[in-house]
């Protein structure tokens, strides 16, 4: 059993989240995909909270993206300027030229990365699909982390022990073919030992067994 050290950028926020929910899909008997999602229900609450909060995020990284400009490119603006739009960028300008460099471009890089990378809710994915491949996704705000693996060069699937500060997890990883590390899957929402087997056992079928796994059903 492979013993390794786990970390997360997501810990802080997982502690404010509900545990993530398995789906499985066999859209195919060669196919089969396990999600893992922290995100609540689709009520009608939760989603006028999530269109609130990506408005919000998005005016934030608007604001920021502004202070930058009007920084770098201070008054006097070009006549071709909408009137109504030039009275704001004068306002960011006066307020900009207040703020030191040294000052505005860490904060700023570290707003926005907070912003487009940090918080709202992760949805992780492995799609495996016999013959070809298994592609492990995740998801987390408006960042997307994506990888392929061939079938050729998937040696075995492996449910592994890792530390995580004082805690000792269970994580799902992939043993590629050439490649010394192993590729974890899930690896921002690390579910369970349940979870895993379920997901390791169905993943080994749909990639070894001939057998039919699926037609389609959502469960």
């Amino acid at each position: 059993m492979r013993i390794t050290i786990l970390n997360s950028p997501q810990s802080i926020t997982k502690m404010f989240t509900k545990p993530p929910k398995l789906r499985i899909r066999t859209p195919s008997s060669t196919t089969v995909e396990f999600t893992l999602s922290n995100a609540p229900p689709p009520t009608l609450p939760h989603t006028l909270l999530t269109h609130f909060t990506s408005l919000l995020r998005l005016i934030l990284a608007a604001t920021t993206l502004l202070l930058l400009l009007t920084k770098f490119q201070p008054p006097p603006y070009s006549s071709s300027i909408h009137p109504l739009i030039h009275p704001i960028l004068a306002t960011f300008s006066r307020f900009s030229t207040s703020l030191q460099w040294r000052h505005l471009l860490p904060a700023s890089a570290v707003l926005l990365y907070v912003l487009l990378f940090i918080g709202g809710y992760t949805e992780e994915s492995l799609v495996v699909i016999r013959d070809l491949g298994v592609q492990i996704t995740t998801k987390t705000g408006w960042s997307t982390r994506s990888r392929f693996i061939p079938t050729e060069r998937v040696s075995d699937m492996w449910i592994c022990e890792g530390f995580r500060g004082f805690e000792v997890r269970f994580y799902l990883a992939v043993v590629v073919e050439g490649e010394e590390g192993l590729v974890v899957v899930f690896p921002t929402l690390l579910p369970g030992r349940r979870v895993l087997e379920l997901v390791w056992r169905g993943a080994r079928r749909c990639l070894h067994e001939p057998k039919h796994i699926g037609d389609g059903v959502e469960r």
